[in-house]
């Protein structure tokens, strides 16, 4: 029998019908064109065409300019327990399929990527670790949250909690408070707010209350690996070291030297812990430093010693009006780490931000390397890791640029 559906309704104009029908998940609060039926913020709407055509079922929110949050284009779905429990199912097997031996450490959820609008789901190792960004999926985490620990486990894998890293501003534009606590399960006692996880061959300590984001940065694990591939040999200059994935990966991988940089001294105390979790001393050496500062001073010194240099920064700019800004930022550390390399030097550089494009910071790497009187030979250019899919429809879900370069 056809569902007849009973959701209220949402119309929207020419231009935004085209946006949902060429596979974007979001409706702007000034693409409405009319409202009718009664319903909170967080329920579900059905989205129509100017002619009444079904376009989509989404959460909508009057708090938020994105007004109505797409889950589904299937006329026929009726969104109850079993609805999610197969959205969890497919994105879980999509992780098993593209990276089978390697989900000790695996982001399960990808927010729009994975049609959970708002939401992201990291496992570490016992612990998942979720962060709501949306009020329609903050209102059925009841459901969605237990369903998560019961796939999981069916495949073997036992979770002793979830934790909410909900301590994010993005969640006042949905009318929601911040907080971050344990997730009420029955007959689990959460215990410590740490574990350790395993990557590329190398453990870490996630602290995933206090971490940032949800304690560890799990979009760049292959390019770590790419960066481990050929380190060997080299003097590695690690910036932005956070809590030292890179100069992890470089030192196992056979680097003679590696220093490993970073301003915040509580990244530098994990960085510390998770060099003696691998018992890599004796290779890695940590410095606390601003990275404009001391690659400053290491080209003014004329001691150049390095012949590696890896720049993760965090993402200078989170909105289009400061990219600018961040253009210069992201060319001021390319351009003196160019100046340092010597020719056959190898660089790796990276941007995390979705509003500096990969047009725009390709062209900035190419000013730096005019203005720094070197040439760049293209080894290779990455993106986020196999588990934060992207959607070729939704430019949102691609933000990381990762290059690796030869000074030649």
């Amino acid at each position: 029998m056809k569902n007849i559906r009973t959701y209220p309704k949402v119309w929207v104009t020419e231009k935004q019908e085209m946006r949902i029908r060429k596979g974007h998940p979001w409706v702007y609060y000034d693409e409405i064109t009319k409202i009718e039926g009664d319903f909170e913020d967080g329920d579900l709407v059905d989205v129509l065409n100017k002619k009444d055509k079904y376009l989509g079922t989404g959460f909508i929110n009057r708090n938020s300019k994105i007004r109505v949050r797409i889950i589904s284009r299937n006329t026929n779905d009726t969104f109850d327990r079993a609805f999610w429990q197969r959205r969890i199912e497919y994105a879980w097997e999509y992780r098993k399929s593209v990276m089978p031996n390697d989900l000790n450490a695996v982001r399960i959820i990808f927010g729009e990527a994975d049609s959970f609008p708002g939401l992201t789901v990291d496992k570490f190792n016992d612990v998942l670790v979720t962060q709501t960004l949306s009020l329609g999926i903050e209102k059925r985490k009841d459901i969605i949250f237990p369903l998560l620990v019961e796939v999981l486990k069916k495949d073997g894998f036992a979770i002793r909690g979830i934790y909410e890293r909900c301590d994010i501003k993005i969640r006042e534009l949905e009318g929601m408070e911040e907080f971050t606590d344990w997730y009420p399960l029955a007959n689990m006692e959460n215990g410590d707010t740490s574990t350790i996880i395993q990557e590329n061959g190398i453990k870490y300590l996630v602290d995933f209350a206090d971490g940032q984001k949800t304690g560890f940065f799990l979009d760049q694990k292959y390019n770590r690996l790419a960066v481990k591939e050929i380190a060997k040999g080299k003097k590695v200059l690690d910036c932005f070291t956070h809590t030292g994935s890179f100069a992890l990966n470089a030192a196992l991988g056979g680097a003679t030297k590696v220093t490993a940089v970073d301003i915040s001294e509580s990244a530098l105390m994990t960085a510390k812990t998770n060099i003696k979790l691998n018992h890599l001393e004796a290779k890695i050496e940590l410095k606390k430093a601003d990275i404009f500062d001391y690659l400053k001073e290491l080209e003014e010194s004329h001691k150049i010693d390095y012949d590696f240099i890896i720049l993760d920064p965090p993402a200078f700019t989170k909105a289009r009006d400061t990219i600018q800004n961040a253009y210069r930022g992201y060319k001021e550390i390319n351009y003196r780490a160019m100046k340092l390399l010597p020719r056959g030097g190898y660089l790796a550089t990276a941007s995390c931000s979705h509003f500096m494009d990969e047009e725009n910071f390709l062209k900035m790497l190419r000013e730096a390397s005019q203005d720094a009187g070197v040439s760049l030979r293209l080894i290779e250019a990455r993106k986020q890791s196999k588990d934060h899919p992207i959607l070729m429809e939704v430019d949102e879900t691609s933000y990381l640029k990762f290059y690796l370069f030869q000074v030649v």
